[in-house]
């Protein structure tokens, strides 16, 4: 299987365990769209530092709409970028939040939380105790 196909497959498989499996379906509400669209600018910066200073590299035949050869610099946007890395890396991206948010909203619902709760100490302090 090539990036591509594989980026699909998450993307398609997110959603579908998002809508069908767990039954949240966050990716029917406005509110989530919205806040990837802040998940998703702040990914392209990442994206972009990382394959555009070359800490990070693609092959171009292993990407869609490419042919740049690993070794040269990619370009900012075309040849199947965006911001220096590929498509396939916000398809991946929106995989992993889908399932993350999904998955979070699921087992709070289900009442797992993590210990210790959040919030106040649930103790007092030994210098309150007196008085």
């Amino acid at each position: 299987m090539t990036y591509t196909q594989i980026a699909l497959v998450a993307a398609v498989l997110a959603v579908l365990i998002d809508i069908y499996v767990l039954r949240i379906a966050i990716t029917k509400k406005r509110i989530f769209w919205a806040s990837y669209s802040i998940i998703i600018f702040f990914q392209l910066i990442t994206n972009g530092i990382l394959t555009g200073a070359g800490i990070v590299e693609y092959s171009g035949a292993k990407i869609i709409g490419s042919d740049t050869p690993i070794s040269s610099r990619p370009p900012f946007i075309g040849d199947g970028r965006i911001a220096y890395a590929p498509v396939e890396d916000l398809i991946f991206g929106f995989a992993l939040v889908v399932l993350t948010l999904s998955m979070w909203i699921w087992l709070g619902k289900r009442g797992v939380q993590r210990e210790p709760l959040a919030g106040p100490p649930r103790f007092k302090p030994s210098w309150k105790r007196n008085r």
